[in-house]
C-alpha cells in the first residue's frame, strides 16, 4: 500500500444484505455473541470497540457470512500477516461490492483478469477504497503485506470517521489521523508500531467493524403525499415521513436526503401528477381571446370563474376550461376594447386551483397577442327553411357581419335579416328551399381587420316541424339559472320559477337561455317555467326543468389595485374584486388608509380612523366588482396601505372576504409629457405641427388639448408667440396626438425650435406636468421619422438585443432585423418604445456580446400608429452594447486546501462565463473587505457549520478564485474534515453595487449565484 490518499465514495456500488440473508446474519451473531459470554473471556482492548467478540469470534461470524475462509487446516490463524489481494477480498465481501470480472487495470507481473484476487482489486478500486502503489507504472503489489497504517486508513475512510489535523503517535506522516482515528474508535491499540506488518487478527476487526456498519436500512419505496412531504418505506419496514422545505416538482426526478437511526439519507424521488403544476403559455392568436394551457389538469370551478383574470382596462365575458381540463380560453367582453396586435401585455391570474385543490395560481403572466390569421367559416347549419347560422372560427366585428350584402346564397345577393350574437355567430334569416346550398362571406372582419376569404360553404336545409327541448339546466348560486336546449332559440316569452310572481329576466345566447331572478329561488328544487321558447321555423311550445341549486361559497378577493388623481385632483383607490358585489361592502368604515408609519387620519381626506370622509362608490353600478374610494387630495409623496375589510359578494348566502392590505404608492403615478413634435410642411407658407403626448388627452374644459392658446413656439429659447389662434388650426390626430396648422416659419438650419404646451388634462382628468411645472417644453424635429435610438442598441442576453425607439410604434416585423445577419423574434413592448429581438440558442453571442451587431432590412415594415415607417440603419448596422452580465458557469467550483497548519484555510475556484475584474474604480484597493460583503460562504460537515470569511480574491482568465478562512462559533478551525459540503452565493446587491464587474469597459456586474458541493477528499496545495 501507498501512502497516497484512499478516497471512499458513498454509496458507491454499496448492496447491502436484505431479506432472509438478513435474518440469518442476526442468527449468526446471536450465536456468536452467546457462545462468548458463555466463556470468561478477555477482549484485547487492543481490537475493536466492540468487547463482547473476541477476533476469533468475529471472525468465525464473517466466515459464516462468506466474507472470509480459513486455512485448509480448519483454522483461522488470526496471527498471520494477510496481503493486499487478500485485504481486497475481505473489503469487497464485508461491503456486498460487486467484484469486476474481466478487467485488468494494473500491470504487475503476473497480473491479470484471470488472477484470482482480480475481481476484488478492481472492485476495491472501482469503489475508491484501495489505490494502487506506483500509480505512475500502474502497479498495485497484490503479493506485498499490509501495513497496520494502511489498514486504519481502510477503516476509517470506510467508516467515515472524524480525522484529527494534530494527531501526534508513530506512525507516517501521512497516516497519523487516520491511525489516532482509529485508536480513539478502538479498533487498533494505542503504542504498536504502526509500519509494521497487519495481522489476521487486525484485518478481521476492521472487516468485522465495516461489515457490521454496512448492515443499515436501506430505502425500499417512498410515496410523494404532496409536494413537500414523502413517506419513504425503509428496507426493514418502518415508514418514515419527510417534510421537504422546497416542494418539489411535477414529474421530475429529483434527489431528498433525510435522516433515519442517526444516519442521513440520499434517495431520489418523482412526484407523479396529472394535475396543473405551471402554467406552460399564454396566447392570443384571436384580439378578443387569450387561451391559458396549464401542464396539467385544473379545477373547472375555479378556472372557469371569468372574474379570476384580470387585465387592466378589460372585462372577460366568459372562462372557457377545455374538454381535458388543461386549457382556459378567456373571452374579452364586447364592450371592452380588444387587446392590441403585437403589443406586449399583462395577465393576471388569481385564486385558479389545479384538479386536486393542491396548488393554486396566484401569478402575473406577460405576452404579446399575435393575429396574423384571417377568420374562417367554422360552421354552416340550417335552421330549418327560414333561416341559418354561421359559426366564424375566431370572435368578429358586429358591425361587419350584420350587412346582408356580405352574405350570398348559391352565389345570389340575397334579402334577409342578419342577428349578430357575440362573439362568433350570425343568424341570417331567408327563405330557403330543402336540400343542398352553399353560402358565400365576405366583408366579415375579425378585431385584427382581416376579412373572411370569399369561399363556399357548403350545408344542407332541412324542414324543423318541432320547438326547442330542454337539454339541461344548471343554476349560479340562488338568482341565475342557464337552461340550455337542442337547438338555437329564436325568442321566449316569459319564464318564472315556481310560480309567476318569482319572474326572470331573459337573456338568449344561441340555445342557452340567461334567467335572472330579482327574487331568490329555492334552496331546493325549483321548476322552472319557460313560455313561448320559439326556434327560427316559428315552432313554439311551453317547457318546464327541475333545477337543485349550487350555493356560491366563494369569498370574494383583490384582484387588481390602482391609485390615479380625479379631476378634482383627489387621489382614487380604484380596487377591482373577483366577483359582483353587494351595495353594503361600499361603507366608509370598510377602508383604513395607514401612512408610512402605520398612523391613521394623518390626510385630509380620511377621519381619525383611516376611513375616507366620502363614501366608497362603485365605479360601474350594472357590474359592481370595482369600487372607488376617494382619499381626497392630501396624500404626501410616500406609500400608504388601505385595508380593506367586511366586503361581501352578491351571493344569496354572502361571502364576506378576508381582510387584505394593499400598497397605494402615490410616488409612482406617472407623470404626463411630451413624446415628440415634429413638422411637416403643408405649403410654402403653412406647416403642420404635430405635438405627440404619452397620454390620452382631454378634449372639452378648460384642460382641453384643442385649446389653441396652451401652444406656443420658441426659437433658440426664445418666445415667438402662439402657433396658431384659430380653434380649427387644432385637431387631434390620435388620442394622445394634436395637430396643429401653423403659418410660423421655420429655418432648421440657422436656429432650434421648441414647442411649449400649457396645462394641458390628460384624458382622467389630471394635468400634465414636467416636474412641478405645468408648462411642458419639447424640441421641435424637422421630420416626422421614427428611429432606432443607435446608441441604445444592446445585448442584454448571450440570445436577445434590446432597441429603443425615439418614438413609439404600434408594429413591430421580426423580418425587418437581423442579428449577427440571424434572423430574429421580436417583442415590443408595451409602451411601444423599445423592443427585444431574440436569436435562437444555436447562435448564442459570445459572453463579451464583441461584435455583436443590429442590421436592419433597406426598407422596414414596422410603423407606429400614423402608418410612418421605422426608418432603416445605415447597411453596416450598430454593434451592440454590451450589458450581458457575467455568470457563474456551473459545475465548475473546485476547492483545494492552503499550505496552513493552524487555521482551515481554502482557496476555492469559480468559473465564469467571462473574465471580471474587482471594481477599483467605484470602491478602491478595499477588495478582500469589499467582496466579503458580497459573498455568503459557509462549509457543512456532519452536524456542524463553519463560517467562511474571503481573504483575497484572485481573478483569472474566466474564473474568480477566493482565498477563504473557515471559523466555527468565531474560533478558528483547523479543517473541515472529510465530506464537508461547501455552499457559496455571491448576493444580490452585487448587481446593484457593483463590487465584482467584467472587463469589457462597461461595468456588467457578476450575476449572483448560489453553488453547492461536497467534498470527500480535499488535496492540498
Amino acid at each position: 500500500m501507498s501512502n497516497t490518499s484512499y478516497s471512499f465514495k458513498e454509496n458507491s456500488h454499496v448492496i447491502v444484505n436484505q431479506g432472509g440473508e438478513k435474518k440469518v446474519m442476526k442468527k449468526i451473531l446471536s450465536v456468536a455473541l452467546s457462545t462468548a459470554m458463555a466463556f470468561s473471556m478477555f477482549a484485547s482492548v487492543a481490537f475493536g470497540a466492540d468487547a463482547q467478540l473476541t477476533p476469533e469470534q468475529k471472525f468465525n461470524a464473517l466466515k459464516e457470512a462468506g466474507i472470509v475462509s480459513g486455512f485448509p487446516d480448519g483454522l483461522s490463524h488470526l496471527e498471520k500477516t494477510l496481503t493486499r489481494a487478500e485485504l481486497a477480498k475481505i473489503i469487497v465481501n464485508s461491503l456486498n461490492l460487486e467484484p469486476v470480472t474481466g478487467v485488468a487495470t494494473y500491470k504487475d507481473k503476473g497480473y491479470s483478469a484471470s488472477h484470482w484476487a482480480a475481481p476484488y482489486i478492481e472492485a476495491a478500486t472501482a469503489a475508491g477504497i484501495l489505490n494502487g502503489k506506483d500509480a505512475t507504472k500502474k502497479l498495485f503489489d497484490p503479493n506485498g503485506a499490509v501495513t497496520v497504517q494502511e489498514l486504519a486508513k481502510v477503516l476509517v475512510t470506510a467508516l467515515k470517521l472524524e480525522v484529527p489535523a494534530d494527531a501526534n503517535n508513530t506512525a507516517s506522516a501521512w497516516a497519523k489521523g487516520y491511525v489516532a482515528a482509529a485508536v480513539k474508535a478502538g479498533y487498533i491499540a494505542d503504542g504498536i508500531n504502526y509500519q509494521a506488518a497487519a495481522t489476521r487478527s487486525q484485518a478481521t476487526v476492521a472487516a468485522y467493524a465495516i461489515y457490521e456498519a454496512s448492515q443499515v436500512p436501506t430505502v425500499k419505496s417512498y410515496k410523494v403525499v404532496d409536494p413537500k412531504n414523502v413517506e419513504v418505506t425503509m428496507s426493514n419496514g418502518d415508514v418514515v415521513k419527510v417534510a421537504l422545505e422546497t416542494a418539489l416538482e411535477a414529474n421530475k426526478e429529483t434527489e431528498i436526503k433525510f435522516t433515519y437511526q442517526d444516519k442521513e439519507y440520499t434517495t431520489k424521488v418523482t412526484y407523479v401528477t396529472t394535475v396543473a403544476q405551471k402554467i406552460q403559455s399564454v396566447k392570443s392568436d384571436a384580439l378578443k381571446q387569450i387561451v391559458i394551457t396549464f401542464d396539467g389538469a385544473v379545477d373547472v370551478e375555479t378556472a372557469g370563474n371569468e372574474d379570476n383574470y384580470v387585465i387592466k382596462d378589460k372585462n372577460f365575458r366568459s372562462a372557457t376550461v377545455s374538454d381535458d381540463k388543461q386549457s382556459v380560453t378567456l373571452l374579452i367582453d364586447e364592450d371592452s376594447a380588444s387587446l392590441t396586435n403585437q403589443r406586449e401585455i399583462e395577465l393576471e391570474i388569481k385564486n385558479v386551483k389545479n384538479e386536486d385543490g393542491s396548488k393554486t395560481f396566484n401569478e402575473k403572466v406577460k405576452f404579446t397577442p399575435i393575429d396574423v390569421t384571417a377568420p374562417t367559416v367554422k360552421e354552416v347549419t340550417s335552421l330549418g327553411t327560414k333561416a341559418f347560422k354561421i359559426k366564424f372560427s375566431e370572435p368578429i366585428v358586429g358591425s361587419t357581419a350584420t350587412l346582408s350584402s356580405n352574405y350570398r346564397i348559391d352565389g345570389k345577393a340575397i334579402g334577409a335579416s342578419v342577428k349578430f350574437a357575440f362573439p362568433d355567430t350570425v343568424i341570417v334569416q331567408t327563405a330557403l328551399t330543402e336540400g343542398e346550398h352553399n353560402v358565400t362571406v365576405e366583408g366579415v372582419k375579425d378585431f385584427a381587420g382581416l376579412g373572411v376569404a370569399a369561399v363556399n360553404n357548403a350545408f344542407t336545409v332541412t324542414a324543423d316541424a318541432s320547438a326547442p327541448e330542454v337539454v339541461s339546466a344548471k343554476s349560479k348560486d340562488l338568482k341565475e339559472v342557464t337552461v340550455e336546449f337542442d337547438e338555437t332559440v329564436k325568442s321566449v316569452s316569459e319564464a318564472y320559477a315556481n310560480s309567476t310572481s318569482n319572474k326572470a329576466s331573459i337573456k338568449i345566447e344561441d340555445n342557452k337561455v340567461i334567467l335572472s331572478f330579482k327574487n331568490a329561488i329555492n334552496y331546493t328544487e325549483n321548476t322552472i317555467t319557460l313560455k313561448g321558447v320559439s326556434d327560427y321555423s316559428d315552432n313554439k311550445a311551453d317547457r318546464e326543468v327541475k333545477v337543485t341549486p349550487t350555493l356560491d361559497t366563494v369569498r370574494p378577493t383583490v384582484s387588481e389595485v390602482e391609485l390615479k388623481i380625479n379631476e378634482e385632483g383627489h387621489y382614487v383607490a380604484k380596487v377591482r374584486f373577483s366577483e359582483k358585489l353587494h351595495q353594503d361592502s361600499l361603507k366608509r368604515e370598510n377602508f383604513v388608509l395607514k401612512n408610512s408609519e402605520g398612523k391613521t387620519g394623518t390626510v385630509s381626506g380620511v377621519n381619525a380612523n383611516g376611513n375616507p370622509h366620502l363614501a366608497p362608490t362603485f365605479e360601474d353600478n350594472s357590474k359592481a366588482n370595482v369600487i372607488l374610494v376617494d382619499l381626497g387630495f392630501g396624500l404626501a409623496s410616500e406609500k400608504y396601505t388601505l385595508t380593506i375589510s367586511n366586503v361581501k359578494d352578491n351571493a344569496a348566502v354572502p361571502n364576506l372576504i378576508l381582510p387584505v392590505t394593499v400598497d397605494l404608492d402615490v410616488t409612482k403615478i406617472q407623470n404626463g409629457e411630451i413624446n415628440r413634435v415634429w413638422v411637416e410642411r403643408i405649403n410654402s407658407t403653412e406647416s403642420y405641427v404635430f405635438v405627440e403626448f404619452n397620454k390620452e388627452l382631454s378634449t372639452d374644459g378648460d384642460g382641453s388639448a384643442l385649446s389653441p392658446a396652451k401652444y406656443s413656439l420658441l426659437r433658440d429659447g426664445a418666445l415667438i408667440g402662439q402657433l396658431t389662434d384659430k380653434d380649427l388650426d387644432v385637431e387631434m390626430l390620435t388620442a394622445k396626438t394634436v395637430r396643429i396648422r401653423t403659418d410660423k416659419a421655420f429655418d432648421f438650419a440657422t436656429y432650434d425650435y421648441s414647442v411649449k404646451a400649457s396645462y394641458i388634462k390628460d384624458a382622467t382628468g389630471q394635468y400634465i406636468k414636467q416636474g412641478n411645472s405645468y408648462e411642458l417644453v419639447k424640441a421641435v424635429s424637422e421630420t416626422n421619422a421614427v428611429n432606432i435610438k443607435t446608441d441604445s442598441v444592446k445585448a442584454i442576453s448571450r440570445t436577445e438585443v434590446k432597441v429603443e425607439f425615439d418614438s413609439a410604434i404600434t408594429s413591430l416585423v421580426d423580418s425587418d432585423f437581423r442579428v449577427n445577419g440571424y434572423p430574429v423574434v421580436g417583442t415590443l413592448a408595451a409602451d411601444g418604445k423599445s423592443a427585444t429581438l431574440k436569436v435562437e440558442d444555436d447562435h448564442k453571442f459570445a459572453a463579451t456580446a464583441a461584435g455583436v451587431t443590429l442590421t436592419t432590412v433597406r426598407s422596414l415594415s414596422s410603423q407606429n400608429e400614423y402608418g410612418i415607417k421605422l426608418s432603416a440603419l445605415p447597411e453596416a448596422g450598430v454593434v451592440a452594447k454590451d450589458e450581458i452580465k457575467p455568470e457563474f458557469v456551473e459545475d465548475t467550483m473546485k476547492i483545494a486546501r492552503t499550505a496552513s497548519a493552524t487555521t482551515a484555510t481554502y482557496d476555492i475556484e469559480l468559473g465564469l462565463t467571462e473574465t471580471v475584474q474587482f471594481n477599483t474604480a467605484k470602491f478602491g484597493a478595499a477588495a478582500g473587505a469589499v467582496a466579503n460583503t458580497a459573498f455568503e460562504i459557509e462549509a457543512k460537515q456532519g452536524n456542524d457549520t463553519y463560517k467562511g470569511t474571503v481573504t483575497s480574491i484572485n481573478y483569472g482568465t474566466g474564473k474568480i478564485t477566493l482565498t477563504v478562512e473557515f471559523t466555527k462559533d468565531d474560533a478558528p478551525v483547523a479543517n473541515l474534515g472529510s465530506n464537508a459540503a461547501i455552499v457559496v452565493k455571491l448576493k444580490d446587491e452585487n448587481e446593484t453595487a457593483k463590487y465584482i464587474i467584467d472587463t469589457t469597459g462597461n461595468s456588467n456586474a457578476l450575476k449572483a449565484f448560489t453553488t453547492s458541493n461536497v467534498f470527500n477528499n480535499i488535496p492540498s496545495i
